[in-house]
Order: C-alpha cells, then sequence, then structure tokens
C-alpha cells in the first residue's frame, strides 16, 4: 500500500503511555503525539480542513494565494496543502517565534512576512492586521483566519475525538490541551462529551493569557495580558472558535515551569516536543490531586522540539530567560 500524496498521511497518530514523570500520579497518562504528523505538528489537521472548506465554499480558486497569520505550525500544515494542490503561501508571524520556524516555513516555498508581538490584535502592523491588509491587496487570495475560522474546530471534531475515543477504547475521563485558537480544545472536547458527558476537560493556558479571565468571568479584561514566553497557546483575545461549556477548568502554567517540563519530556520519555507539550503536562501536574486511579487521562502534544532547538532546547537560551 502507497499514499498518493503527502496530505494522506495527517491523522491517526499514536497515543503514548507516560512511565516515568507521571509514575507518583494515580492515573494512566497517555500523550496524543501529533508530531507523527508529516508537519511536525496537530495544526495539519485543521490545515487541511480549512483548505478543503474554502475550495468547496469558492473562496480559494485555482493558482490562488493563502494568506494566515501563524506561529508557525498552521502556516507548515497550510504550506503542505498548498504545494500539493497548487497554491501560493504567504504567512505573517510574530517576532517572539522561533528562528527555526521561519525557517521551516520558507524551506517549504511560503513567504514569511515578521511583525512585532507586544502590540494589540488591532494594531496596524499587528500579524492579524498585516495578514488582512494583505488579501485585501492581493488578488484571488484568501485569509484563512485559524482564529475564527470553524473548520478548525470541526477537524478536531472529525478526527482528533474519534481518534482519541478509539484508541482508549471509550475509557478516557479527562483530556488536556493547551489552549490557543480553540479549535483542538474544542472540537475534541465536544466529540469526547457527546460520547461521555462525563469526561473532563481541562485547558492549559500561560499566565499572561486573558482566556483563563475570561472563562471564569465572561469579561474580556486586557489587565490581565501580560507578555509571556510560551509558544503556541494563549491569547490576547478570544477566538470564535471557543465555546467555553464544553470546558471543564482553565490551569495557568508559567513560562519556566512549563518550559522546564518540555525538557524533561524529552530526558525521561524519550518525547521531543515543543514548548506547549511541556507546559500541557506541567498543568496535569498541577491538577494532579483531582486525579484517582480508574483515571485514564490523554493529553495532547501539539508539536516537535525541532520548532525550539534555539530556545527551550538551549541552555544558553534558557539562561538568559532564568530558567537554568
Amino acid at each position: 500500500m502507497w499514499y498518493n500524496n503527502i496530505l494522506e498521511t495527517i491523522g491517526n497518530t499514536p497515543l503514548i503511555k507516560l512511565n516515568k514523570i507521571t509514575s507518583n500520579l494515580p492515573a494512566t497518562i497517555l500523550a496524543k503525539v501529533d508530531y507523527f504528523n508529516p508537519g511536525n505538528s496537530i495544526k495539519d489537521r485543521m490545515a487541511l480542513k480549512m483548505v478543503e472548506v474554502a475550495e468547496a465554499e469558492g473562496k480559494l480558486k485555482p493558482g490562488g494565494t493563502i494568506i494566515e497569520c501563524t506561529s508557525g505550525n498552521t502556516g507548515m500544515g497550510l504550506a503542505l496543502a498548498a504545494i500539493v494542490k497548487g497554491y501560493k503561501c504567504i504567512f505573517t508571524t510574530t517576532d517572539k517565534q522561533s528562528k527555526e520556524k521561519m525557517d521551516i516555513l520558507r524551506a517549504v516555498g511560503a513567504e514569511v512576512i515578521v511583525c512585532p508581538t507586544n502590540v494589540a490584535p488591532e494594531d496596524p502592523t499587528s500579524y492579524y492586521s498585516v495578514a488582512r491588509k494583505l488579501a485585501a491587496e492581493i488578488p484571488n487570495s484568501y485569509f484563512f483566519n485559524q482564529y475564527d475560522n470553524l473548520a478548525n474546530r470541526l477537524a478536531h471534531y472529525e478526527t482528533t475525538g474519534p481518534e482519541i475515543w478509539n484508541q482508549t477504547e471509550g475509557k478516557i475521563t479527562h483530556l488536556v490541551c493547551t489552549a490557543g485558537t480553540g479549535g483542538t480544545i474544542t472540537g475534541t472536547g465536544k466529540y469526547l462529551k457527546e460520547k461521555n458527558p462525563n469526561i473532563k476537560v481541562w485547558a492549559i493556558d500561560p499566565i499572561g493569557s486573558l482566556l483563563t479571565h475570561y472563562f471564569k468571568t465572561g469579561e474580556v479584561d486586557m489587565a490581565y495580558v501580560k507578555p509571556y514566553i510560551a509558544e503556541g497557546f494563549g491569547e490576547d483575545f478570544v477566538p470564535a472558535n471557543y465555546d467555553m461549556s464544553v470546558i471543564d477548568h482553565f490551569e495557568q502554567v508559567a513560562d519556566k515551569e512549563g518550559a522546564l517540563m518540555t525538557r524533561r519530556l524529552a530526558k525521561e520519555e524519550g518525547l521531543f516536543c515543543g514548548y506547549s507539550a511541556g507546559s500541557c503536562l506541567q498543568g496535569l501536574m498541577q491538577l494532579s490531586n483531582s486525579l484517582k486511579s480508574s483515571d485514564i487521562v490523554v493529553c495532547i502534544f501539539h508539536d516537535h522540539g525541532s520548532r525550539y532547538v534555539g530556545k527551550v532546547y538551549n541552555d544558553d537560551w534558557m539562561k538568559s530567560k532564568g530558567f537554568l
């Protein structure tokens, strides 16, 4: 058997038991390791889905240009789809993202425009605003806007949720996932709760994101927004992909603890993951008193450590941030 193109290899990623780091926890802790996707992240799933929906709706036409604001992983998934389907790609990203991510996007043929991180979403120089402006100016282009594009969460409702349900034989009791665009946690969580409403969905958020405060109060309060170092999750606004009724709890994790746990995953479990995976597991560890021996917990590990060799896996960078 062979695959007709790289896109057919997306999904059906393994569920791997954690053994050493979680040895003191009463529950069974499983990692949904989505760096096994061809673009090395879970974002391949929603990138392909967004492209397919845009094609079906006539928003993305032959020879068109894909425009997106991305912290790196969604761009990689969109670039793979563009290569197979014959589109051009222009991505905006922020200056806090790792150089590796930008280099990887350029390696797969994308144009990358770097924008400042610490500006409001509506600022004309933000990576959201620049992407919108490009889409307005470039003929036959489409701005995907993963934050408000509901094909994002649909991808996880259709693939990630069913895979986890089947892989655990319906025994999953908790889903733990870092929260960014909201697509992964909302889509996966919605599917699992339809199967079993008693499954707990725990969102992990960096300190400095406004999502936790919004979850608790329903208020968008920018006083809670502070710069943070963690990449790929947390937000300074509330994307449309969120359905907060699917989520049972938000837990905030400090940058340092997330980074240190990321390194532990590589050294103690052999899982060379990105920053959000360590933060996801750190958040679970902070909530471990809520677990019992019969629980089966699935943590989503979004992406691969190769994106972070100049940062989390670099001792000098870690020392510069006061993490080592």
